[in-house]
């Protein structure tokens, strides 16, 4: 990279995360809980009592940078009032001086949490994105996925089984098997798995606020590449089209009037990495609670016809999205709180989802618990996750099909989670599998 592209970077992270960060840090000092929760890593690693704390101040509590909240009700209402859109979508002009930073920075990556991606735009461009994928990931196709997710979940036990006594369940299982499914929804190259997944961590790390120079640099030289590859997948596409999603896409793109080369290169990336990145999380968070509480994994091989309700439990309980941001188009009241326009309002996820308004004893993990799928771990109203469907089934196949392998399964030492703030996963889990099924 020339100097003056590294001069321009370093002003994109100025202008998105070095002015939050050390606002922030101010923050921090001061004994913010909020920012506490941004920035110390013991905070990140257990954010749930700091959640409570923040839900006992108040329904919303302002750091005096955003608002937050971590309250079930007003966090459902704010994601499906009109009145509120994605941070970065529509919400009006920034002042004269940071258009004017934004403009020396240059433009980056097509990133997610950026127009023309479907996490930052609002509708009607937003409904326009997913009515093209929509049907792709409706719940007659991924009825359809099951018995080949089954299949994958199978091969990959097999190889895990084949490999010795010890592994890491994250690298070997967890990550793989929707990063498989995904790509070959996608039509993408299944031989790349690791590599999208690489990518995918890369570009994780955007959706975090507050980035060091060096987290964002790397999310940036990963977002980089894999717009790189996906362009040049669209011209093998061109001369190869097949039946899925991206050969779909492409075909909208070329007819000159649905999609712009830079929505369908954003729409293509945010589906190859959504749909594995979540996914991971929601494996690994189910076999870390379910080896923590061996009484409710004893349930769910007595009883499997929990573990649609089981799923929905780890959902709830360790949510792999922890949080989402709005903005206020207008001045408005929702849930009986007052919001003024252009006000943004973090909302906890993480913290709705033990809300003990909503879930009794919200902090035990209980598979049978009635209402464990009002959580909001798919976010609601326009935003509702497109591939929660899909998700809900890879993570009953994934979790099921592991510990019916390896009954015997412990995890081998400490699990090790990501240092991402708004996903909420493990980056290592090593595990011992069954000993009289290692080898077979």
């Amino acid at each position: 990279m020339s100097a003056v592209a590294e001069v321009r970077r370093a002003i994109r992270w100025g202008v998105r995360h070095g002015f939050v960060r050390k606002a922030l840090g101010k923050r921090r000092r001061e004994g913010d809980i909020t920012a506490r929760l941004m920035l110390e890593p013991d905070f990140v690693a257990d954010p749930f009592p700091h959640y409570a704390t923040i839900r006992a101040q108040a329904r919303v509590v302002s750091n005096g940078i955003v608002l937050n909240t971590a309250h079930h009700d007003l966090c459902t209402a704010i994601l499906r009032s009109p009145d509120f859109g994605v941070v970065g979508g529509p919400s009006g002009r920034p002042p004269a001086l940071l258009r004017y930073a934004v403009s020396a920075g240059g433009r980056g990556p097509l990133g997610p949490v950026e127009p023309p991606s479907m996490l930052a735009t609002d509708p009607p461009d937003h409904t326009r994105y997913r009515k093209l994928v929509t049907r792709a990931f409706s719940a007659r196709a991924v009825a359809a996925l099951r018995s080949r997710t089954e299949e994958i979940a199978t091969e990959l036990l097999d190889g895990m089984a084949a490999g010795g006594a010890a592994a890491d369940l994250i690298e070997d299982y967890a990550s793989l098997l929707p990063a498989t499914v995904i790509a070959e929804m996608l039509g993408a190259p299944v031989e790349m798995r690791r590599q999208f997944l690489h990518w995918g961590e890369g570009a994780a790390l955007s959706l975090d606020a507050g980035l060091t120079y060096s987290q964002f640099r790397r999310s940036e030289r990963d977002i980089e590449a894999l717009q790189e590859w996906m362009q040049g997948h669209f011209a093998h596409l061109r001369r190869h089209p097949g039946d899925n999603i991206l050969s779909a896409l492409v075909h909208a793109h070329d007819d000159g009037e649905r999609l712009t080369e830079d929505e369908l290169t954003s729409i293509a990336m945010l589906l190859l990495a959504a749909g594995f990145e979540t996914t991971v999380n929601l494996i690994g968070n189910g076999v870390g609670l379910l080896t923590a509480h061996p009484d409710q994994l004893a349930l769910l091989r007595a009883e499997p016809q929990r573990w649609p309700r089981a799923v929905e439990e780890i959902l709830r309980v360790d949510s792999p999205v922890q949080r989402t941001g709005r903005v206020a188009h207008r001045d408005t009241e929702v849930a009986g709180e007052r919001f003024r326009a252009d006000q943004v309002v973090i909302l906890m996820l993480g913290g709705a989802n033990r809300d003990p308004a909503v879930f009794a004893d919200p902090d035990r993990f209980d598979v049978t618990r009635p209402n464990a799928g009002d959580h909001l771990a798919f976010s609601s109203g326009a935003h509702f996750c497109l591939g929660a469907a899909l998700a809900r089934m890879e993570g009953e196949v994934g979790l099921r099909a592991l510990f019916d392998r390896f009954p015997d399964l412990a995890l081998a030492g400490p699990p090790r989670r990501r240092p991402t703030r708004v996903l909420r996963g493990y980056a290592s889990m090593p595990a011992r599998l069954s000993p009289a099924t290692v080898g077979a």
